[in-house]
């Protein structure tokens, strides 16, 4: 007979850990100007976001990890109008890890960890660059040569970004999960 999953208080709870664990890596960051008149961060927000859906599963890492993401942005008069799209795109960087974590056999070990905190890093650098892109094309009316220039200019601390976060969460995929076991408590029925 199947199980069925239920939305209990717990994964509620974790789901709002998670999110807020976002909303703090994301504000530890370090803004820098562009030449072109935009600007680029390194921040640690992107391990809590891949860490989310390491943890939490694919629907719940992506709606912590997206949750967290937009509330950041809404407190940012830079970043505020584009919540909405960040909650997508983050919400897809949690979704990919969760996914890959549940793929297959139910041991998820740090080479599940780290293919599915790699997709999310890929996906989500690519829809941030494309996004870059098309809004310096479409909305702040740049030649396309300047929105690419913009594009290169981010490319740095997107890269490190995703470097970290494929680092550094798996490692503490591994932690919290053996902690959390070590204590008697699942997040998720599926783990």
């Amino acid at each position: 007979m199947e199980k069925k999953s239920t939305l209990t208080t717990r994964k509620i709870v974790f789901t709002a850990l998670m999110a807020a664990l976002v909303v703090a890596g994301s504000a530890l960051r370090v803004r820098l100007p562009l030449a072109i008149g935009s600007t680029t961060s390194f921040h640690l927000g992107n391990i809590f976001c891949a860490l989310s859906g390491l943890l939490l599963g694919p629907w719940l890492g992506g709606l912590a990890a997206g949750l967290g993401s937009a509330i950041f942005d809404m407190f940012d008069p830079i970043y505020i109008s584009e919540a909405w799209i960040t909650f997508l795109m983050k919400g897809i960087y949690g979704l990919l890890p969760g996914l890959i974590i549940r793929f297959g056999k139910k041991d998820a070990g740090y080479v599940k960890a780290l293919l599915g905190s790699a997709a999310g890093a890929v996906a989500y650098a690519l829809l941030y660059l494309l996004k870059s892109y098309i809004k310096g094309t479409y909305v702040k009316g740049w030649e396309p040569s300047a929105a690419m220039l913009d594009v290169v200019g981010k490319l740095p601390a997107t890269v490190f970004n995703a470097v970290v976060a494929i680092v550094f969460a798996p490692i503490l995929f591994l932690a919290i999960r053996k902690a959390l076991a070590k204590n008697h408590l699942r997040i998720d029925d599926g783990q």
